[in-house]
Parts: structure tokens; C-alpha cells; sequence
């Protein structure tokens, strides 16, 4: 493979699973309007919970059954938080900084509890697809070829969703007018937690996609909660689309930083090409002057 390739390869697989995060992180923001720093956290339990039930010391699962239910439970995690966390404080005038000071305790315990529950050794989760295929002459990771085949088709029915049926076209409500909804009498709090268990289900998903080919650790979510962060603010994150774009650019940034001047210095250059784009377009690359998920 030629070294276009690799780093094509390198930004898409990246790009995926930054995609993935960030799409929950601003459907979260979007709809509520607070940031939900248990996301990393949630992505460590989806990738932790799909090992119980398919590992064949735990549960051993088919990896059918086992994935789908990974997800179901760290959604219903998702449900629950928002029920502790976030919904007694809607209304008041500092919800924001509430969330994160909840989100950032509720996520330390859930790490600990992680750490409690199964133990510091490392652990990983058979790969989607246990194959290398070879392009070129390289051997590629059949496992990262399905991210980068899976992620559009995920991200693609979030958005059928959003745009295609009535929840979805509450939520894009409830996201433009909060107000109104209550008026014509949407269940708002329910939208709210949908949104939150939604957002929950795509970090799990990104979580069993990322213990795939690396070993799993009770931190393993902290540094894909901080692309991801960056990802909706390069991108703008008052809908869904700016931040896919956004995560597929960053991951080809990174890709090309870090094959031309390593991995120690691309984290640096990824945060003076945000302060730059923030000093011009302070709102995101890809905003929009009104708050929608579209």
C-alpha cells in the first residue's frame, strides 16, 4: 500500500470512531443544551459489558446476542443518568455548570466502579472481523475495514431517524424550541432522555468498536472524550452533520501530522489549528445560525 493509502486509511478508521463519539456528545448538547462528560465513561462500559457477555470465561454470548445487549444496557445506563443527573436541574439558571460538575463525578465513580467490577488486567473483545485482507502489499486489519464500512451506515440511520420519523422530528423540535413543544404538548422530559440513552448507545458502540483491536482499560475513554470534544467545537455542535465532517478532517490531520512529524508533537498541532479556527469562526467550521440536529 502506498503511503497515501495508509494515511487514507489511518484518517478514515480515526475519523470513525471520533465520529461516533462526537455525534452522541451533540445530539446531548443539541437537545439539552449540556455537556455529558460521562461519554468517555459510557464507551469504556459498552466495550467492558460486550467482554461479559461474549467472553467465554463470562456469559460467552454469541457475539450477535452479545453486542446488541451491550448496547441496550449502557442505553438504559444512559436513560438512568439523565433520570439522576441532569433532569432535577432543568430549568435552573446555572444547568450547565451543574452537569458538568454530575457528569464529571458521576463519571470518576463509573471508572472506579469499572475498575471494581472487573479488575485492572487488560482485556479485549474478539474483532468484528478476525481477518487481515491484503491491498496491496500490505495486510489491512479486517476488523478496521468494518468500522469504516459500519460507521456511515450507523451514522446514516441516526440521521433516517432524525429526519424520517415523528420521535425524531420531536427531538429536532425539542432541540429548536423547547418552549413550543411543552406548548403543543410534547413529553419533553421524555425526548430528553431518549436523546441521552441514544447518545449513550453510540458511545458503547464506539466503545466495542475500539476494544476490538486494542486491549481495554477502566481509562480507556478519556482521550476519545477529548477528540471528541474537540471534534464539536472545530465542527460546531449545534447539529450532528458539522461534527461528522469535522471528525473525518481532524482524523486526516492527525494521520498526515502524524506520518510526517510524529505522534509526540500531532496533539499540539491539532490544538493550535482549533484556537485558529475558534479565532475566526469562534461557532465551529460547520454552524449554522440556528440549533437543529440536521
Amino acid at each position: 500500500m502506498t503511503v497515501l493509502g495508509q494515511i487514507l486509511l489511518s484518517a478514515l478508521f480515526q475519523g470513525s470512531l471520533y465520529a461516533m463519539m462526537a455525534v452522541g456528545l451533540a445530539l446531548v448538547w443539541t437537545t439539552i443544551g449540556v455537556f455529558n462528560f460521562c461519554h468517555g465513561v459510557l464507551m469504556t462500559l459498552g466495550a467492558y459489558l460486550a467482554w461479559q457477555f461474549v467472553d467465554p470465561e463470562a456469559l460467552g454470548l454469541p457475539m450477535f446476542v452479545a453486542l446488541p445487549l451491550a448496547l441496550l444496557v449502557v442505553a438504559a445506563i444512559g436513560f438512568a443518568l439523565q433520570a439522576l443527573l441532569i433532569r432535577p436541574f432543568i430549568g435552573r439558571g446555572d444547568v450547565v455548570l451543574v452537569a458538568v460538575i454530575t457528569t464529571l463525578a458521576a463519571s470518576s465513580i463509573l471508572k472506579n466502579g469499572t475498575l471494581l467490577v472487573w479488575g485492572p488486567r487488560p482485556k479485549s473483545i474478539p474483532p468484528l472481523a478476525p481477518d487481515t485482507i491484503a491491498l496491496g502489499a500490505s495486510n489491512v486489519s479486517a476488523h478496521q475495514l468494518a468500522i469504516i464500512a459500519i460507521t456511515p451506515v450507523v451514522l446514516g440511520l441516526v440521521w433516517l431517524f432524525l429526519n424520517r420519523t415523528r420521535v425524531g422530528l420531536a427531538l429536532r423540535a425539542v432541540a429548536q424550541n423547547e418552549d413550543a413543544c411543552q406548548l403543543v404538548g410534547m413529553n419533553v422530559t421524555a425526548l430528553y432522555a431518549l436523546a441521552f440513552g441514544l447518545a449513550a448507545a453510540l458511545a458503547a458502540l464506539a466503545g466495542i468498536f475500539f476494544g476490538g483491536f486494542k486491549f481495554m482499560s477502566p481509562d480507556m475513554g478519556t482521550e476519545p472524550l477529548t477528540k471528541a470534544l474537540v471534534v464539536v467545537i472545530f465542527g460546531g455542535i449545534a447539529n450532528i452533520t458539522g461534527p461528522i465532517l469535522a471528525a473525518y478532517i481532524i482524523g486526516l490531520f492527525e494521520a498526515v501530522s502524524i506520518y510526517y512529524v510524529g505522534f509526540y508533537w500531532t496533539p499540539a498541532l491539532l490544538f493550535a489549528v482549533l484556537i485558529v479556527v475558534l479565532m475566526v469562526r469562534p461557532e465551529g467550521l460547520f454552524a449554522r445560525s440556528s440549533r437543529g440536529l440536521a
